[in-house]
């Protein structure tokens, strides 16, 4: 009798011994808070698990979740280089090395007698990891370097594939794709509840309940089914601390945050064609109000919020370092951010894109972003 998609999970975890969970660029909060609720599940199964995703920045409010600090910008010491030496006949007296030009010298002195070319001998070891997890990636491009500088890994080692996107390419050796759950916290809830419920520890269910909050915009989202709230309810259950997780979410705003947010909102347009949100700010914006790069984290998808007729929200900001028009696009769950700016050279994924417009001022940068989308009319 073939095995279920669950029995095969549970077999592939219980047959590997390090876990590699890999995020898209830009990882979004629902998918950095189940890669940390899965990687504590693993370890409580005395499994070695690392969470990697290209470039991160770990956001200040998820610090209060066991084991942030620790996720990886990108993949380390994947494999040892091998050199073997022959020494049955021919002691080795002294080893040592230098690095120059570029170039490691490695010396070996015998006792007695030569080394030789014949004498050596190279290989590999195996990868560290032996199981790859991924999580809201709706392809391997989508991982961004991890992926592109570490191809023969994600080739040679077994991998699961997590991701609720109808368009997920399925490139998984195991596939759990769930069109029906808000986000990737809610489909690893789901999966890990089978497998062994009783393992969903306070701290994992407060790593679920954050990712299932941030992505429904604490359930003010169309796509809240009741098994969402029933889901939530249960990991309150189950130890998750809501009132940590609104405060850290909600509540940790800094002054100058604030005040830059306000500036935003007082230039928000709305283009009613195009359903496009859109606001500027300058140099001066960030400087008057004390504030950095860093805190626009959040700002163009709670702008959707904040113009209902929008589906799609763009943030066009002066750099303050080198005054370069920078442009943060987010889109509801109609469309696909990264797609729609494609020809922008954006990097990120379907809900936000990030992409520069040198060259432009915030005027012509808005004018063309315009105009970029009503030549896509009536695609959008």
């Amino acid at each position: 009798m073939a095995l279920t998609e669950i029995e095969q999970f549970k077999n592939i975890i219980a047959d590997s011994k390090h876990i590699l969970i890999a995020l898209p660029t830009q990882a979004e909060i629902d998918w950095t808070a189940s890669a940390l609720a899965l990687q504590m599940f693993l370890l409580a199964n005395h499994k070695q698990a690392d969470i990697v995703s290209a470039n991160f920045i770990l956001l200040k409010n998820l610090v209060f979740l066991p084991g942030a600090e620790k996720i990886k910008p990108e993949l380390e010491h994947l494999q040892k280089f091998i050199i073997k030496v022959d020494v049955s006949k021919t002691k080795i007296d002294t080893l040592s090395y230098d690095i120059k030009d570029g170039s490691l010298s490695i010396y070996l002195t015998p006792r007695s007698g030569t080394v030789t070319a014949s004498d050596l001998r190279t290989a590999q070891s195996t990868y560290r990891y032996d199981l790859i997890i991924t999580l809201g990636a709706q392809d391997l491009a989508g991982l961004g370097e991890v992926f592109a500088n570490n191809t023969d890994l994600f080739y040679r080692v077994p991998l699961v594939n997590l991701d609720t996107h109808p368009g997920n390419e399925r490139f998984g050796k195991i596939n759990f794709i769930d069109l029906s759950s808000a986000g990737v916290s809610e489909t690893l809830f789901k999966l890990l509840n089978q497998i062994n419920e009783f393992q969903i520890t306070a701290d994992i269910a407060t790593a679920l309940l954050t990712g299932i909050t941030a992505t429904t915009r604490s359930f003010k989202s169309s796509h809240v089914s009741p098994l969402t709230l029933k889901n939530a309810s249960t990991l309150v259950a189950l130890g998750a601390d809501r009132e940590k997780i609104i405060t850290n979410l909600y509540r940790t705003k800094t002054l100058s945050t604030l005040k830059l947010w306000g500036g935003a909102l007082t230039r928000l347009k709305l283009y009613p064609d195009i359903k496009l949100a859109c606001t500027t700010i300058t140099r001066d914006d960030f400087a008057r109000a004390g504030a950095k790069v860093e805190d626009l984290v959040g700002m163009a998808e709670e702008l959707i919020g904040n113009a209902p007729e929008a589906e799609m929200t763009a943030l066009i900001y002066e750099d303050p370092r080198d005054g370069i028009i920078q442009a943060v696009f987010h889109a509801n769950e109609k469309h696909d951010a990264k797609q729609l700016t494609a020809s922008m050279h954006s990097e990120g994924n379907k809900k936000q894109a990030h992409f520069s417009l040198p060259g432009l001022n915030l005027v012509e940068a808005e004018e063309k972003i315009q105009e970029h989308l009503r030549t896509l009319n009536p695609k959008i």
